[in-house]
């Protein structure tokens, strides 16, 4: 990684607050040093926790997110806190994962991403949400994700 890049990090290395809501976080790329090969990065959050946009109860998640990397690689301490900015956010399950996949996409412009949101249950039903940009790159080894479908007490 070049010295450029790390003079452009604001978050790793510094004493860093959770932002307010996902539209005042910043989302941090580092420079990918094997950009011509494909690779599988997976961030696994198995404590993600956002609120109910009617009753502000909140709900839990266990995110699973897949990406191969193009010419950049997300910052791990920028996502960490991107992903706690929800805390507070109102939003459905749907829109959260979506939103998400989608604001990696748009700071990476990565080859491909998968989304993979296996909500816990409110009301008694378990909402998983999953989302790609596409097909996954030909021969790429991509492992399942590994969170099993919600199976109550049984």
């Amino acid at each position: 990684m070049s010295d450029e890049t790390n003079n452009r990090l604001t978050q790793l290395g510094a004493a860093s607050e959770i932002a307010s809501s996902p539209e005042l976080a910043q989302l941090e790329r580092v420079a990918n040093p094997h950009p011509d090969d494909d690779y599988l990065v997976r961030f696994a959050a198995p404590e993600f926790t956002s609120l109910c946009p009617v009753t502000g109860q909140p709900d839990f998640a266990h995110l699973v997110i897949d990406y191969v990397p193009d010419a950049w690689l997300v910052e791990s301490k920028s996502l960490k806190l991107y992903l706690g900015s929800f805390r507070n956010h109102g939003a459905f399950h749907e829109d959260c994962t979506l939103a998400i996949g989608k604001r990696i996409v748009a700071s990476l412009a990565p080859k491909w991403l998968r989304i993979g949101g296996y909500w816990y249950p409110r009301g008694g039903i378990p909402i998983d949400v999953f989302w790609q940009t596409g097909a996954a790159p030909s021969g790429l080894w991509l492992p399942e994700q590994g969170v099993p479908s919600y199976r109550g007490r049984g």
